[in-house]
């Protein structure tokens, strides 16, 4: 029987690197223990870990220590995407082999694909594996709501969504109408700009990036206490933050690294290219709100 028991926040985590631009073991732990600290309920590895610049050993390797550091606190979910079928068939396969709960999938989007190639693609995947798959929709490879409770029709496995292509409340209220005979369980993603706008719309989890689990998981209890007001209260405190991490890849991977050096978690920004840094009046600002914020230390 498939794992349709995820919910809550489950954060991307930031891959730390050395000055060789070698995984730090260290910092990446320290990361991963810091999280389930905070009360996280699982973890992505995905694009905003930097996935798509790692070898086939060095994905391994990311996943295998976050497996084995999280050690069943919390659950982990690999992004598997590939341009070909096969290849994401055996990602998936070596994620399952290494522990993962759960596999994110996205289209494939450097050569168009035919809606049905890509349907092929999604059950080929779900087929290979024994573990759930989250159908991944972000705007630079979208899945359509229709075309998603289409894949999730496919397979057992095709029981989750990532929903990240804007606009995010619209796109979770339709997905949710047109998925009803699948009964498709929806995470939003984006940062968690729309935390709750999408709660509302029925969404069950978040997939932040991993700058403030602490502040994510303390907006998603009070909400589910009952605390709506004061958990979207609270939440606009964290606004200008936001919008300061939500400036895409490249960029947003060093942003969030100085994030957490300045928490305490890494002790460095090093990124691999291409990803354009901040210059040196961004990074004053973003400490500013940093202070303000108290999102300092560990």
């Amino acid at each position: 029987m498939v794992d349709r028991s995820m919910t809550g926040v489950y954060p991307i985590l930031q891959t730390p690197l050395d000055a060789e631009l070698r995984i730090d073991d260290e910092d990446l732990r320290r990361e991963v223990d810091w999280a389930i600290g905070c009360g996280v309920d699982g973890f992505g590895i995905a694009l905003a870990s930097e996935i798509y610049k790692f070898t086939e050993s060095e994905r391994d390797t990311l996943l295998k220590t976050v497996v084995e550091q999280t050690n069943g606190r919390a659950k982990v979910v690999m992004n598997t995407t590939s341009a070909c079928t096969e290849v994401s068939a055996f990602y998936s396969k070596r994620a399952e082999e290494l522990g993962a709960d759960g596999v994110m999938v996205g289209p494939p989007s450097l050569v168009a694909a035919h809606a049905d190639e890509t349907v092929q693609y999604f059950r080929t995947i779900a087929e290979a594996i024994n573990i759930p798959v989250f159908i991944q929709d972000q705007s630079a490879a979208p899945v359509s709501p229709g075309l998603a409770a289409t894949i999730a029709r496919q397979h057992e496995n095709l029981c989750y969504v990532k929903v990240e292509t804007p606009p995010m409340p619209p796109r979770v209220a339709e997905l949710k109408e047109l998925s009803q005979d699948t009964d498709l369980i929806v995470f939003g993603g984006y940062g968690g700009m729309f935390l709750f706008e999408e709660v509302r719309r029925g969404s069950v989890g978040t997939m932040p990036g991993c700058t403030m689990p602490d502040v994510f998981v303390r907006l998603w209890r009070m909400w589910h206490s009952g605390d709506h007001e004061g958990a979207e209260r609270e939440s606009r405190k964290y606004a200008a933050f936001m919008r300061v991490l939500s400036q895409g890849f490249g960029l947003s991977n060093w942003i969030y690294k100085h994030v957490l050096v300045r928490r305490g978690i890494f002790k460095a920004t090093h990124t691999r290219r291409p990803a354009l840094p901040p210059d040196e009046r961004q990074l004053r600002e973003l400490d500013e709100i940093l202070d303000e914020l108290g999102l300092t230390g560990s």
